[in-house]
C-alpha cells in the first residue's frame, strides 16, 4: 500500500505581533525554546542557487569546486524569523523606550546599502551618527542602545535557534581543508560566540568591528576583503548567505559562486 506523501512544511509568517504564545511573554529561553518547538521549527529546504545543495547533505563538489566558503551571519547561521520576534517581543516589553531609535537605525541601514557609494572608514559610524541626528541622541548613546538590544541581548534566542546543519556542514568543510571567513554588516563576535562557532572561522569581516568593510552589502567590498584575507581568489570562493539582493548581488559583482539560504 502506497505511504500517503508528508504534509509540506509552511514558513510562518514573520510579524511580531500575530500568533505569538502566552509562555512567549515569559522570555525564558528554555520554556520559549518547548513551546515554539513545533510551530517554527526550521526548513527543510535550504536551498543553494549555485549548487541546487540542501543544509545538512554534504557534498563533494563544493570542497572539490571552492576553497573557501565565505559565510553571512544574521539570517544565514541562525533562522531568523523566532529570533526577531522574540527579540522584538522583549524590546517591545523591557526597552520600549529604545524602540523608536531601533528601528530608525534598521532604516538608516537599508538606505545606506544604496547611498553609502564611497568606501569609509566605518559606516557602522555613519549609521550611528545619522540615526542619532534623527533620533535627538549622542552617538555614543545610541552606541550603547544598539549594542545592547541588537547584540548583547538577541544572542540567548541566536543560541536557541542556530543552523546546527550549516555549522555542522561548515566543520566538515573546515576538517577537510577548507578555508573559512564571516562577513557581517553588523557587529559579529558576541553572535559567534553565542552560536558557539568562534573557532570556526579564519578571518572575520564585520561592520561595527576592527577590519570591518568600507561599504555595506551589495557592495562585495566585504567578501573581497576576506577571500584576499583568505589568500583564496574570489573565483574560488563560494558565497552563502539568506539575501539575493545583499549577499547574492556582492557574489555577482565579486565573481563568486553564491549559495542561498532559505
Amino acid at each position: 500500500m502506497a505511504k500517503a506523501p508528508n504534509p509540506p512544511i509552511l514558513a510562518p509568517r514573520d510579524h511580531l505581533s500575530e500568533g505569538t504564545p502566552p509562555a512567549a511573554r515569559t522570555l525564558k529561553p528554555a520554556l520559549v525554546e518547548a513551546v515554539l518547538a513545533r510551530r517554527l521549527r526550521p526548513h527543510a529546504s535550504t536551498t543553494s542557487q549555485a549548487l541546487g545543495q540542501r543544509t545538512g547533505r554534504r557534498r563533494s563538489t563544493q570542497t572539490m569546486t571552492h576553497r573557501a566558503w565565505l559565510i553571512d551571519l544574521d539570517g544565514t547561521l541562525y533562522r531568523p524569523l523566532p529570533v526577531k520576534l522574540l527579540s522584538g517581543l522583549e524590546l517591545a516589553l523591557l526597552g520600549f523606550s529604545h524602540l523608536a531609535s531601533i528601528r530608525i537605525f534598521r532604516s538608516e541601514h537599508e538606505r545606506l546599502r544604496e547611498e553609502l557609494t564611497e568606501a569609509v572608514a566605518s559606516p557602522f559610524e555613519v549609521q550611528l551618527e545619522r540615526t542619532a541626528a534623527k533620533a535627538g541622541l549622542t552617538a555614543p548613546e545610541l552606541d550603547r542602545v544598539v549594542r545592547a538590544w541588537m547584540v548583547a541581548r538577541p544572542a540567548k534566542w541566536i543560541r536557541l535557534f542556530a543552523r546546527k546543519s550549516l555549522l555542522a556542514e561548515i566543520r566538515a568543510f573546515r576538517a577537510a581543508g577548507g578555508k573559512t571567513a564571516l562577513v557581517s554588516d553588523y557587529p559579529a563576535r558576541t553572535k559567534l560566540k553565542a552560536l558557539g562557532a568562534e573557532g570556526l572561522f579564519d578571518a572575520v569581516v564585520a561592520n561595527g568591528e576592527e577590519g570591518g568593510p568600507a561599504r555595506l552589502k551589495p557592495w562585495p567590498d566585504g567578501y573581497l576583503k576576506a577571500a584576499e584575507l583568505l589568500n583564496v581568489p574570489p573565483a574560488e570562493c563560494l558565497i552563502i548567505g539568506d539575501r539575493d539582493d545583499a549577499d547574492g548581488e556582492a557574489a555577482r559583482r565579486a565573481g563568486c559562486a553564491f549559495r542561498q539560504i532559505h
